[in-house]
C-alpha cells in the first residue's frame, strides 16, 4: 500500500523531463495531442532505459528531448527551430551533451548555447 505515497526517484526523473520538453514543446507552440504521445512514447522507453542503467538518470531530461525532436522530424519537420539565426535556411537547435546532465538547445551554426532544455520560452520571448 505504502508504493502510492511517495514518488521514487526514477519517476522524480521522469515526471521532470516530461515537464521540460512540455514546456519547450508549448513554447514552439507544437503541443498538440500527437505530439504529447511522442513524449509519453520517450517517457516509457527511458523508464525501461534507467531501469537498467539507474546512473543514466541524470541523462533523461536530454535523451527525451532528442528523441522527440527525432520523432518530429519524421512526423513534420525540424524542431526546435533556431531563434537566434535570423538568415539563411531554418535550421533546427541540437542538444548537448548528447549524454550528459543539465542538456542545453545549441545553435551550431551560430556556435551559441541558446537556453537549457525546458527553457526555450525565455530564449524565444514565448508564452
Amino acid at each position: 500500500m505504502g508504493r502510492m505515497e511517495s514518488i521514487g526517484p526514477l519517476e522524480q526523473v521522469l515526471h521532470a523531463a516530461r515537464a521540460l520538453v512540455l514546456a519547450d514543446l508549448v513554447a514552439g507552440r507544437v503541443a498538440e495531442a500527437d505530439v504529447v504521445s511522442l513524449v509519453e512514447e520517450s517517457i516509457a522507453q527511458r523508464r525501461w532505459w534507467v531501469e537498467q542503467w539507474p546512473d543514466g538518470a541524470g541523462y533523461v531530461t536530454g535523451l527525451v528531448a532528442q528523441d522527440v525532436q527525432d520523432a518530429l522530424l519524421e512526423r513534420y519537420g525540424r524542431w526546435p527551430l533556431c531563434p537566434v539565426c535570423g538568415a539563411g535556411d531554418p535550421h533546427a537547435l541540437e542538444v548537448e551533451p548528447e549524454l550528459g546532465p543539465d542538456p542545453q538547445w545549441v545553435c551550431y551554426q551560430a556556435g551559441v548555447r541558446v537556453a537549457p532544455v525546458g527553457a526555450l520560452a525565455d530564449a524565444t520571448g514565448g508564452a
